[in-house]
């Protein structure tokens, strides 16, 4: 639980920057107060260690200032308190110029830095507590997002607790702050638009437009119309004037779906809009300019588009800032579970049907089947097998016969079973595919590191090494 003096997890940029002042000198107190109030911190100010203590039991902060010289409890035994209580505020120290060297001592035990009385310069003052605000709030987000990472199941409405997907969530936390533009990457159906609206909630844009365009489901003429807007008489049609998406997104994040399958002239259009943020409307000969973060998506390969002369290599370098490439689902397994209890709480209810469970055989039909649709695919199988399951939770039954005819076929691959073999051959290729693809599954995981590898495994390392010739999973560091 977090404690009442940690910086709530969220956007720090809608929150006052909250100071604490403890000193014994009534003077020092206000007039710290008065100048972080007009600078528009939010200042509390106490006289001694344990009324500090006491406040910050119901209050949060993100920075303390703190005298060394104090009666009681003095700035070193509350550093030694705020460090072991509450370790993601900073804490400033105040000193005169005869104790510097306790003051010196406390930045070692953990001080972000020391202030010397009396103020010679109070812009500086200000400065420094605002870097250490600044800094306590980095700290905050750094161990919020860690803990999250380590317990997410759901993030925004994405579900899946794989390592492939808390490496999404992770990328995502740290760049949805800027406004860099990003290329999401997948396969149709892997839910590249739940990227682009978590990247959209999670920024300082949130509060405004997030605008959403499938470029391929559009015809040139019309998608022209659509982002850049149109002056009446611009065409066959234009009765009146229109605003494009780019400005409806003014402020805010527009999605480009597909933007794979856009023709070239489109790509000259969207080129300029994203570099120089000026947009034209069809048939006008005015500009306007539109401040918009530009999320794109696409499931075909840019770069080999690029080599064919189908896309413009310096509209995929603008749109490429960062890149989110989003797993198929057969390569996170160990979410197709929870995927399917997420879509059969949330499918039961729109159907109003009281069934909350999943059978084994059901669950193992669906872990094993290949998904070429996807997470969208998943969706639709739980939502049939809903409609026509009349029992308490869904059976194998209830899915559809291609899971029943690929799961058998998986299962039997995933065993090797070789049909026209005797048993022990085929037991010694089974085995081998299973050491293959488990050594090469635990080096991925580990990034490529031997020790970590056998250790995970429970193997020696020299057996483990040995498995990796026999299989030319080639060397690894240590």
């Amino acid at each position: 639980m977090t404690k009442p003096s940690e910086p709530l997890a969220g956007s720090f940029e809608m929150e006052p920057k909250r100071v604490l002042v403890v000193d014994d000198d009534p003077g020092v107190r206000k007039a710290l107060s008065v100048a972080l109030e007009r600078e528009g911190f939010m200042v509390s100010a106490v006289a001694s260690g344990s009324e500090a203590l006491t406040l910050l039991e119901v209050q949060k902060v993100d920075t303390i200032l703190t005298d060394i010289q104090m009666p009681g409890l003095d700035g070193l035994d509350l550093l030694s308190i705020f460090r072991r209580r509450y370790p993601l505020v900073e804490v400033l120290v105040m000193t005169g110029y005869g104790t510097i060297e306790r003051a010196i001592r406390a930045m070692k035990n953990g001080a972000y830095d020391f202030l010397t009385k009396p103020f010679d310069d109070l812009n500086a003052v200000l400065l420094v507590i605002d870097k250490a605000v600044e800094k306590a709030r980095l700290r905050v987000r750094a161990d919020r997002l860690q803990r999250e990472l380590e317990s997410r199941e759901t993030y925004q409405e994405m579900v899946g607790s794989s390592l492939e997907m808390q490496r999404v969530y992770e990328l995502i936390e740290t760049i949805s702050y800027s406004d860099a533009h990003v290329l999401v990457r997948g396969e149709s159906g892997t839910g590249k638009e739940l990227v682009a609206r978590a990247l959209h909630h999670r920024s300082p844009r949130s509060h405004s437009p997030f605008v959403v365009v499938n470029c391929s489901a559009l015809t040139e003429t019309l998608l022209e119309s659509e982002l850049f807007g149109h002056v009446k008489g611009a065409f066959t049609g234009a009765h009146q004037h229109k605003r494009g998406l780019f400005q409806a997104a003014h402020k805010g994040t527009l999605f480009l779906d597909e933007i794979g399958d856009i023709s070239p002239r489109m790509q000259v259009k969207i080129l300029r809009a994203v570099q120089e943020g000026e947009i034209r409307p069809v048939g006008s000969t005015d500009s306007f300019v539109v401040d918009v973060r530009v999320i794109t998506a696409t499931h075909r390969d840019l770069v080999e588009r690029m080599k064919e002369g189908l896309f413009r290599e310096d509209l995929y370098y603008r749109i490429n800032v960062v890149e989110v490439n989003l797993p198929p689902l057969r390569e996170r397994p160990r979410d197709i579970p929870l995927l399917a209890v997420h879509f059969l709480a949330r499918l039961a209810k729109k159907l109003n049907k009281p069934i909350q469970e999943i059978s084994a055989e059901a669950l193992g039909l669906l872990t094993r089947y290949g998904w070429p649709g996807n997470v969208r695919e998943l969706e639709n199988v739980m939502e049939r097998a809903l409609i026509l399951e009349k029992g308490e939770e869904i059976g194998a039954h209830s899915l559809p016969p291609k899971l029943h005819k690929e799961g058998s076929l998986s299962m039997a691959m995933n065993h090797g079973v070789h049909v026209g073999l005797e048993f022990k051959e085929a037991k010694k290729i089974a085995v081998g595919q299973f050491e293959r693809a488990y050594v090469r599954a635990i080096l991925e995981r580990v990034e490529g590191n031997v020790a970590e590898a056998s250790r995970v495994s429970g193997m020696d390392r020299s057996n483990f090494r040995r498995i990796m010739k026999k299989y030319g999973l080639g060397a690894a560091e240590e």
